[in-house]
């Protein structure tokens, strides 16, 4: 979908300054322990599937429309795995200045099909963590470790 009616709105008010965006981002491992990753069809950089946060939307209804849309699968959110933000988090498209508030979800697979159902993205993975490609985000490595190895990271 790209940019939401609700961002395009603010935008048309504040032109490119600024924006602080809410967001959310899963980790969906499979059988194996693999976790999903995607390649975004806007600018080929790999990426967890993540979004903004919608208004009226909790963080949890977020992330499963977000999966929903960029891989087709269905997922029920189980933990939250970190809370991140900041200037690392803050990304530009175009002359547009976004700075990202994400709160990652360890997020278990309860049905739908792997393929994306919008255009975001180009393709979708299962990677082993220790081949997990650069991320278009910088989350820490301690993210990927199975869940429950580790303590919820916020940065």
């Amino acid at each position: 979908m790209g940019i939401s009616p609700y961002l395009k709105k603010l935008r048309s008010h504040i032109g490119s300054d600024l924006v602080m965006m809410p967001s959310v981002a899963a980790i969906i491992r499979n059988e194996a322990g693999q976790v999903l990753f995607l390649v975004r069809a806007d600018n080929g950089l790999w990426d967890l599937p993540a979004g903004a946060i919608d208004p009226g939307e909790t963080p949890a209804q977020a992330v499963v429309r977000e999966v929903h849309e960029e891989t087709g699968l269905v997922v029920e959110p189980t933990a939250v795995a970190g809370v991140f933000g900041g200037e690392p988090f803050r990304l530009r498209y175009g002359e547009d200045i976004v700075e990202y508030t994400v709160t990652v979800f360890e997020c278990r697979v309860i049905g739908g099909t792997l393929g994306a159902l919008d255009d975001e993205t180009a393709e979708l993975h299962f990677l082993d963590v220790a081949q997990r490609p650069k991320l278009n985000a910088p989350f820490p490595d301690a993210l990927f470790a199975p869940f429950g190895s580790q303590p919820v990271l916020f940065t």
